[in-house]
């Protein structure tokens, strides 16, 4: 029997280096394989510090991807000083298992397109399509999903649907809708986490 592998996933921490501190402390205690950061690091690009680091510190492998607050560049300079991976556009084999994501969401400053976020998905999951078991991260959670529901606000992205559709992953680990923290649901045969701020933590 193939050992699991376990994650924990968090999202918008917005440069609270408190929450942060905390996390990294649980990932140590329950002995993590990985660290999932969903976006939203940082609150408006500004307090950076103390997000990343408390989880390296204790030897904790981390991904992340930027939120609608943060551009690629700062995702990418918090990935680069803590020798963390961005999956945005982008991804990574672990323990068997194949992670791909895309930053950013269809609002806010940092905006990306419905056709760019399907585009950027592609690019990762086209890496790790022969992976077994497959997890595909994004801050911005999809259209037609609970965490919409929870939000009159925040619509939900037509092209992270799409992209469940087509590349039918395992889990997607999302965030961004504050008020839809720790629910799941499922779409097709995709299990989905609105991991929030306070984390959760999942084994596949």
């Amino acid at each position: 029997m193939e050992k699991k592998m376990k994650i924990l996933a968090s999202s918008d921490i917005h440069g609270d280096a408190r929450a942060a501190e905390q996390l990294a402390e649980q990932a140590e205690k329950e002995n993590v394989d990985l660290v999932v950061l969903c976006g939203d690091l940082t609150y408006a690009e500004s307090s950076t510090d103390g997000i990343v680091g408390p989880f390296v510190k204790r030897k904790k492998k981390v991904l992340l991807i930027p939120g609608n607050h943060e551009t690629v560049a700062t995702a990418d300079f918090l990935a680069e000083v803590y020798g963390a991976t961005n999956l945005h556009g982008y991804s990574i084999m672990c323990k068997g298992v194949g992670l791909f994501g895309c930053g950013g969401a269809n609002i806010g400053l940092h905006q990306l397109g419905e056709g760019e976020i399907m585009d950027l998905l592609e690019k990762g999951y086209e890496r790790i399509r022969e992976a077994k078991k497959k997890i595909m991260v994004t801050h911005v959670h999809p259209t037609g999903s609970l965490s919409e529901r929870f939000s009159g606000f925040f619509p939900g992205s037509e092209g992270v649907r799409k992209a469940i559709e087509r590349f039918r992953p395992d889990i997607l680990l999302c965030g961004h809708v504050h008020e839809a923290e720790g629910i799941e649901e499922v779409i097709g045969k995709t299990k989905i986490f609105n991991v929030g701020k306070k984390g959760k933590i999942i084994e596949i």
